[in-house]
């Protein structure tokens, strides 16, 4: 990841964000896993990531083990505790797999403490300076909505492989990427009654705009429905949705997330490629599994978007979902849950143009959604 870049360089593009932080993109995002080596083949394996770093009893770690794997601009750590008890051990029993650190990559960690503190922000880590013969990182962090919390990382003084307390970790067993880039949007499931609470906390402490709302009327079928808020940053390379479950007949996604983990969480990660049927082609032959709708939607989606420069049929075989909004059209799909728990998934996502989240898909994309919790006796 390139760190030549200044708060200075990058346009601001959404012009209600306050943008003071400001945010230069997303340094990587933190599970805290049951068995990190195992997760860490999963993701170079099934994904495509490329092994970077590495914290553990070799590197004088006692308490925990981290393997850092990274695809493009995307960097995942994924952390497993080395003792019984302890907060990685709570958070793994209260969650299962799951997000734990949303990091995001800034010029001053000091001043981004300060900044979001003063407004309101509940302190998770003060600045803290960390060193080694690579350099020095600044680090320090917030909590937001459930047990999330976002650190802050000030690495333009570092050079290593990735942070203080990591080596490098390089081995001959590596796979093909599947053309992943970087991560477009990361959706924050939260409870009844709690999105504007926490669309609020992204607008007055860390200074996002909205960009969209969904209401019960957008996103609902004959038996669930949820509303969503989308707050973006001044660059627009932070992109947050919030969920919150809204009245159904049935259980709606939103809920048994919530169920299931047990609170608040990131629900998806969405990863941006720039050939999206190549990517989920080589996914698909990778044991990746996706939701499907049914053919029918094939049947009028052109009616509805427009001509595109695809040929549908390799859309249809694969599944991918199409929707256009005023600047260009998005091609896009969802993995069914990654974990054990029907807590977190992948969207695959490819934009021409557009900048929306969607929405045209999202009737077709709830039912099939419904499908998977009518299987699991969650509906």
């Amino acid at each position: 990841m390139s760190t030549n870049k200044t708060p200075q360089d990058l346009e601001k593009i959404v012009s209600e964000a306050e943008d003071f932080l400001p945010l230069l993109g997303t340094d990587y995002v933190e599970l805290y896993v049951g068995n990190a080596k195992q997760s860490a083949y999963y993701y170079q394996t099934a994904w495509g990531f490329q092994p970077v770093a590495y914290s553990g009893l070799e590197t004088g770690n006692q308490d925990s083990t981290s393997y850092v794997v990274q695809q493009g601009k995307i960097r995942l750590v994924l952390t497993s505790p080395l003792k019984q008890d302890g907060p990685i051990n709570k958070h793994i029993n209260d969650h299962g797999d799951g997000v734990k650190v949303v990091a995001l990559w800034v010029d001053d960690a000091t001043k981004s403490f300060e900044e979001t503190v003063k407004r309101g922000a509940k302190p998770f880590l003060e600045p803290v300076t960390e060193e080694d013969e690579h350099g020095k990182v600044v680090r320090s962090g917030i909590h937001t909505y459930g047990e999330t919390v976002h650190i802050f990382i000030e690495r333009k003084n570092y050079k290593g492989a990735f942070l203080p307390g990591f080596k490098a970790w390089d081995k001959p067993y590596k796979t093909q990427d599947t053309g992943l880039k970087y991560i477009d949007h990361m959706v924050g499931n939260v409870g009844w009654n709690e999105m504007n609470t926490w669309c609020e906390f992204y607008a007055n402490v860390m200074g996002f705009a909205q960009l969209v709302s969904f209401d019960d009327k957008d996103i609902s079928t004959e038996y669930t429905a949820l509303m969503s808020k989308v707050m973006s940053n001044g660059n627009g390379r932070i992109k947050f949705p919030i969920n919150e479950p809204a009245e159904g007949r049935k259980k709606s996604q939103i809920e048994e997330y919530i169920d299931f983990y047990n609170g608040a969480g990131v629900q998806h990660i969405a990863v941006a490629t720039d050939n999206i049927i190549e990517t989920v082609t080589q996914l698909q032959q990778r044991g990746i599994d996706f939701l499907t709708v049914p053919a029918t939607y094939y049947d009028t989606v052109l009616d509805r978007v427009g001509e595109i420069d695809e040929d549908l049929q390799p859309l249809k075989d694969l599944g991918i979902l199409i929707d256009r909004d005023d600047e260009g059209y998005l091609l896009q799909i969802f993995t069914k849950p990654v974990l054990d728990r029907p807590t977190m998934f992948f969207e695959i996502i490819q934009r021409k143009g557009a900048q929306s989240f969607g929405k045209g898909n999202f009737k077709a994309l709830f039912e099939a959604i419904e499908r998977e919790q009518e299987s699991r006796g969650t509906l």
